[in-house]
């Protein structure tokens, strides 16, 4: 590891706590009883504890660790139109009524969240950025332009080509060769999101209990007890609100969901010049890798956000960090010699078919599996699984009406991981 990377205050922990540190009020007592109870105090949870309680129903959200520590204040604050299958792949497995509209779903989200971030007065830096897709060779770059062409009526995304000739006004990186802009993607600020989100559920009357993991569910539907780590508690509905922390609490979700550490490092300030040279436009970028990537400026415009996933098995990000570094010299080598003030990790819940998946199983109600979109995607979703509680038709989502897919041998530990990493690893190495 060389000690140079880091600076001297940097700190093993999400940048985004700066501006918004975890909740540290003393924790309320744990009711004997609730309508509802949430498990997992995330976005999702949060938007589902919003609903339920404007509803009228006594809700209550408890959390295994400290409120809003897990990925919903460690993400890189990035929002697109979320869903990933294309349209041809997922219309030959669903029919093409069916792909329009679990598509359209992710068009929902993305327009969802920009309207309800402001009908709520959320101080998160929400802002229509737009993201550079940038293709890592020819090949990619010709591939990703063609997708483009010819979208399905009611799913345009307004997404036009840079050829490489254009992109310094995009990025000035050598190493991508041109690009498709998404105008309509977003960004905002994680932490500051959450903060607003445990706000307006509070407001709402919901209560929100930290360091108070479920450790069993017993009963059925209508008459459920969570045994937690501060006493058990009786609940008509539970809501699922786990993601990528799913555990044995919850068994038959967690051999659906594959937990997948992702990392972000932040850099030191940049001169003004130099960011602004480096992304010009403030726009949220990834790349055609295998290995996926993802960066930004801040809220601020000062420093570079950096992440993806570098660790074959999952590590502390220090450890992780100088790997980190790497990838994005690669993109930017003026930024070799550029400290790291922060490093952080958090687990992504992805699904085996790239799908999110909502809806309930033995009367417990989930949402999950928002693969790597989870901004505008766990917060949509975790809204209509709380309007499902409450019976609302506009709860209602296709994607409660699909399967939610395992694998044999596939129990909560994704085994295949270290192997998967190698093998697209050495495809991006080929293919660079």
């Amino acid at each position: 590891m060389s000690a140079h990377l880091f600076a001297p205050a940097y700190k093993p922990e999400p940048f985004w706590w700066e501006r918004s540190p975890l909740c540290a009020e003393p924790e309320p007592s744990l009711p004997a009883s609730a309508d509802v109870v949430i498990i997992g105090s995330g976005y999702t949870g949060l938007c589902a504890a919003i609903q339920t309680a404007r509803g009228g129903r006594h809700t209550v959200v408890i959390e295994a660790d400290a409120i809003g520590s897990g990925c919903s204040s460690r993400n890189g604050g990035q929002i697109s139109t979320s869903i990933k299958p294309q349209f041809d792949s997922l219309s030959a497995k669903v029919g093409d009524n069916l792909a329009y509209d679990i598509l359209k779903e992710g068009h929902n989200a993305l327009k969802w969240i920009g309207e309800f971030s402001e009908a709520e007065s959320l101080d998160c830096d929400f802002d229509v950025v737009g993201r550079f897709y940038a293709g890592h060779t020819p090949g990619q770059f010709e591939m990703i332009a063609k997708s483009i062409e010819n979208p399905q009526k009611g799913l345009e995304t307004d997404a036009y080509v840079v050829p490489k000739s254009e992109q310094h006004v995009e990025i000035d990186s050598p190493d991508y060769h041109g690009g498709v802009v998404f105008p309509r993607h977003a960004s905002l600020d994680p932490g500051a999101y959450h903060k607003g989100l445990l706000s307006r559920a509070r407001e709402a009357g919901a209560t929100v209990i930290g360091n108070c993991g479920a450790e069993a569910i017993s009963g059925t539907a209508g008459e459920f007890t969570i045994a937690t780590a501060k006493g058990p508690i009786k609940a008509r509905d539970i809501i699922v609100a786990t993601n990528g922390y799913t555990r044995r609490l919850t068994p038959w979700q967690q051999r659906r969901i594959i937990p997948i550490g992702s990392y972000i490092i932040a850099t030191e300030p940049l001169a003004p010049d130099l960011i602004q040279r480096l992304i010009p436009k403030n726009r949220v970028i990834n790349d055609t890798r295998k290995l996926v990537v993802y960066y930004r400026t801040d809220p601020a415009g000062e420093r570079i956000l950096f992440g993806g996933r570098v660790s074959i098995s999952e590590t502390d990000p220090t450890a992780a960090a100088p790997a980190m570094h790497a990838e994005m010299v690669m993109r930017f080598p003026e930024l070799a010699d550029t400290p790291i003030t922060h490093a952080w990790m958090g687990f992504v819940g992805y699904t085996f078919d790239e799908m999110p998946h909502l809806g309930a199983r033995n009367g417990i109600h989930y949402s999950m599996g928002y693969c790597g979109s989870g901004v505008s995607l766990s917060s949509y979703f975790g809204t209509k699984i709380g309007q499902q509680v409450l019976g609302l038709k506009e709860g209602d989502s296709p994607l409660t009406h699909i399967d939610f897919p395992t694998r044999p041998y596939y129990w909560g530990k994704p085994w295949f991981l270290a192997p998967a990493v190698r093998y697209y690893r050495w495809k991006d190495e080929r293919a660079a």
